[in-house]
């Protein structure tokens, strides 16, 4: 078995404020708004990659804000979400997934409590804060970049991960990462190979772990592997040449198809 783990936010999925052209696709709407598209190219790629591999959805959405995204595919078997504490399985929540989540980060407890406290305080925060399952925290601020400078100098980072996204800060559990999550996802399907797409920080983890893994251009420097590590121009369709590459790898890869 076979498997194509994907972040979606600005690998596969492009936010309203993103200019992607015209010829795109609405995949989320919001309070009554259309948030969220692909290009039809990407559309027409993903519905050709589904038949073929198993594709898993890798976010650090929440269970809520994944399932408003349709892709215009079957759904699929699996979905990874909250940056991999909850799997869903046809849709559902895996109970026994979730409960070796929370216990496996257990050990930074105290520090996502204390980062919790000192958020709860910070006059840049201009969000509520939300403890994301009992899993992360996620909260806005003004001055992000300087808000996770300042808490990953208090907290203990063997412990937690601290980052921003825009003008979102995150704080996860070390062992909260997409990377942990593919792994294992892979050793309860008895996969043989993980193909891996993202962009950001929060997919790194998951980008190392794979056998095969594709990322922009302004991801490179943050890697500390380069293996089978295929970057994007930036000046291309981040999403069309992710697909593109998952074509063309599952071509090569023998068995694919029995």
């Amino acid at each position: 078995m076979y498997i194509f783990n994907s972040d979606l936010d600005n690998t596969l999925v492009y936010s309203y404020k993103h200019n992607i052209g015209s010829d795109k696709i609405n995949v989320e709407i919001y309070n009554d708004r259309e948030i969220s598209y692909i290009t039809k190219r990407t559309s027409m790629l993903l519905n050709s990659v589904t038949k073929i591999i198993n594709f898993v959805p890798t976010t650090t959405r929440t269970v809520e804000q994944y399932k408003r995204i349709n892709l215009g595919i079957p759904k699929p078997k699996y979905a990874l979400v909250c940056n991999g504490g909850i799997l869903l399985e046809d849709g559902e929540e895996n109970p026994e997934w979730y409960i070796d989540s929370v216990n496996m980060v257990k050990d930074s407890e105290d520090e996502i409590k204390r980062g919790i406290e000192l958020l709860e305080y910070d006059t840049r925060r201009n969000f509520e804060l939300r403890f994301i399952r009992g899993l992360f925290v996620f909260t806005k601020c003004e001055e992000p970049e300087t808000v996770v400078i300042d808490l990953r100098n208090l907290l203990d980072n063997s412990k937690v991960d601290i980052f921003n996204n825009g003008t979102k800060v995150y704080i996860l559990p070390k062992r909260l990462n997409k990377g942990v999550a593919i792994t294992r996802l892979k050793k309860k399907l008895g996969a043989d190979k993980v193909i891996a797409a993202g962009d950001s920080l929060f997919d790194i983890p998951m980008i190392e772990m794979a056998d095969y893994a594709i990322v922009p251009y302004g991801l490179k420097n943050q890697l500390s592997l380069s293996g089978n590590i295929f970057i994007v121009n930036e000046k291309e369709m981040f999403s069309e040449k992710v697909l593109d590459k998952v074509l063309e790898l599952c071509e090569k890869m023998e068995g694919l198809y029995e």
